[in-house]
């Protein structure tokens, strides 16, 4: 049902990027469904219950643990390719850019959770986290989840388009949520929960500020990179400073959801021996290469030097449905970092007490 929104422009490199988004889709899609034809044979029932369906007495004494590993190892992968996981995540940085920004917003903020959300379904309502923990499983999904976090915010880091370094934060971004869920403890939950709210107002809301920056002022030219955003600070603050706001949420500062959601993915992290050590020093790592692809567009937009010419700068006024979704979503990314409480109350209460 996304599709149409990647292609709607109808030029030759969006309809390039639905095609790959598609075959992307259909490909995780038959893992994930190969996958549930499994559960269905070994499991007690096909209804999500909290710790589980699988028949434990039945998969041990027929000694089909491996199989039944390597076919959740599978779904979760399958799963994790509409999550843009690593290996199977090219199709995100390609559809999202294309789409118009109000649908790379829905794409990155909400659809990209759906991934995750299944992936969820089947760790905690289907195979069970018992079954999982400890084994290779949880260990290669860590890793793949670490190696997308660092690969994506490498390539941010070193992408000069706009709207592609923002694609390529959301392949980092969303696969925190799968680290923190797949560390199997109370603190992940909580981080990973705090993280899919926290990331979704943010990253909504650097999309539509950049689709604000492109309409009023790109809006002619063929391409939108980063560095032509200097000074764009003076013309629109009320959007550079969502744009700000947003960002220092996915850096992870304090008072902001992205802080919260960090704190407990290394808390939840710390006493998983060398790969749960390895995912706070990656998390660091990621904050700092967050930190050196979203600073500076905002630094250059609101101090572009004493070069720029500030004659011709006159303030451009946003019409109220541009500027209040702005306002509403970095007030969000802050607000699930200062009441952060209430959501790890209603966690604690209707997740956590059930599946651990």
């Amino acid at each position: 049902m996304t599709l149409p929104l990647v292609m709607h422009s109808q030029q030759r490199e969006a309809i390039r990027a639905t095609v790959s988004y598609l075959l992307y889709s259909l490909a995780g899609a038959a893992l994930a469904l190969g996958g549930f034809f499994f559960f269905q044979v070994y499991g007690v029932s096909m209804e999500f219950t909290p710790g589980g369906v699988l028949d434990i007495a039945r998969i041990t004494s027929e000694k089909n643990e491996s199989m039944i590993l390597t076919v959740t190892f599978l779904t979760l992968v399958g799963f994790g390719a509409k999550a843009g996981l690593v290996p199977l995540h090219a199709w995100l940085p390609t559809a999202h850019p294309v789409a118009p920004t109000p649908a790379s917003a829905v794409l990155s903020g909400l659809i990209t959770k759906a991934g995750v959300i299944a992936m969820f379904r089947v760790i905690y309502y289907v195979v069970g986290d018992k079954f999982l923990r400890g084994t290779w499983v949880q260990n290669a999904i860590l890793i793949m989840a670490l190696i997308t976090i660092f690969t994506g915010s490498m390539m941010a880091f070193t992408e000069k388009h706009l709207k592609k370094r923002i694609a390529w934060s959301t392949v980092s971004q969303v696969s925190y949520v799968v680290f923190a869920m797949m560390l199997l403890t109370p603190d992940g939950i909580r981080g990973a929960v705090l993280q899919i709210a926290a990331h979704a107002m943010s990253k909504s809301c650097l999309f539509l500020s950049a689709g604000v920056v492109i309409y009023f002022t790109l809006q002619g030219a063929n391409y939108h990179y980063a560095d032509q955003l200097r000074g764009v600070g003076k013309e629109l603050p009320i959007t550079m400073t969502c744009f700000a706001l947003a960002s220092v949420s996915l850096i992870g500062l304090p008072v902001t959801g992205g802080f919260a959601a960090k704190w407990y993915m290394a808390s939840g992290a710390l006493n998983l021996g060398i790969i749960g050590l390895s995912g706070v020093a990656v998390l660091m790592i990621s904050a700092l290469l967050t930190a050196g692809y979203l600073l500076p567009i905002v630094t250059d937009s609101f101090f572009p030097g004493d070069d720029y010419d500030y004659s011709n700068v006159v303030p451009l006024k946003l019409p109220v449905n541009m500027k209040l979704p702005l306002l509403l979503l970095s007030a969000g990314a802050i607000i699930t970092g200062l009441f952060a409480g209430s959501l790890i109350n209603f966690v604690n209460d209707k997740i956590i007490s059930l599946i651990l």
